[in-house]
């Protein structure tokens, strides 16, 4: 079992920063690709981040490349999207998700058997 946790969203202005944390219970992520991916009102569930097992290889959807930074702290089964210069367009729910192992389909949301309840973020103009 692997239960995953949302912290760290809420309201800022546009050009501001935020840091979301994942924290995961049950068991430990050290052998998992972990994901962020957002949901805004209306839209498709979209991907953001992922990241693998040892944090050396990370990928961005082009819409956050050089604005957003994932990251893991394994010791402490822990994962965090640095979040800058954030725009309205980032307002959304985020999701922290996991799968076992590795994949070359690390975008799609079918990937990941784990799912965090989400928290939001609002960017406002």
């Amino acid at each position: 079992q692997v239960q995953l946790v949302e912290s760290g969203g809420g309201l800022v202005q546009a050009g501001g920063s935020l840091r979301l944390s994942c924290a995961a219970s049950g068991r430990t992520l050290s052998t998992y690709t972990m994901g962020w991916f957002r949901q805004a009102p209306g839209k498709e569930r979209e991907f953001v981040a992922a990241i693998n097992w040892s944090g050396g290889v990370t990928r961005y959807a082009d819409s956050v490349k050089g604005r957003f930074t994932i990251s893991r702290d394994n010791a402490k089964n822990t994962v965090y999207l640095q979040m800058n210069t954030l725009k309205p367009e980032d307002t959304a729910v985020y999701y922290c998700a996991a799968r076992r192992g590795s994949s070359v389909y690390y975008t799609a949301i079918t990937e990941y058997a784990y799912w965090g309840q989400g928290t939001q973020v609002t960017v406002s103009s």
